[in-house]
């Protein structure tokens, strides 16, 4: 990242402001999860992203981060396994984090 400090975030990590982020910061809090992102990631992150864009709020829970996933880019990258392997714990919460969104509604 850069000098840029990083924007203010609540207890669990998450920013207060998902305006201010950007790649650096993403980079930061993946690493704070022992996370180095790659281009998987960031496919994943965009995606979320994108999805904030268009309906204003979070997946709410993992079950629907996996089926959003899944009708996106199909079996192979939609399913549990495979976003737990990139986003370790529960990866709904995990990748909003780092996407710089606000915390799914329904996850722990």
């Amino acid at each position: 990242m850069t000098d840029n400090p990083m924007p203010e975030r609540n207890n669990e990590g998450f920013l207060e402001d998902a305006t201010q982020w950007n790649s650096g910061v993403a980079e930061v809090i993946a690493a704070e999860d022992n996370i180095q992102l790659s281009d998987n990631h960031w496919e994943i992150i965009k995606f979320l992203r994108d999805f904030y864009a268009d309906y204003e709020v979070s997946p709410p829970s993992n079950r629907l981060f996996v089926k959003a996933v899944k009708e996106r880019f199909g079996e192979e990258k939609g399913n549990s396994i495979y976003l737990m392997q990139l986003f370790p714990g529960t990866p709904a919460k995990t990748a909003c984090r780092i996407a710089g969104l606000p915390r799914p509604t329904n996850c722990l």
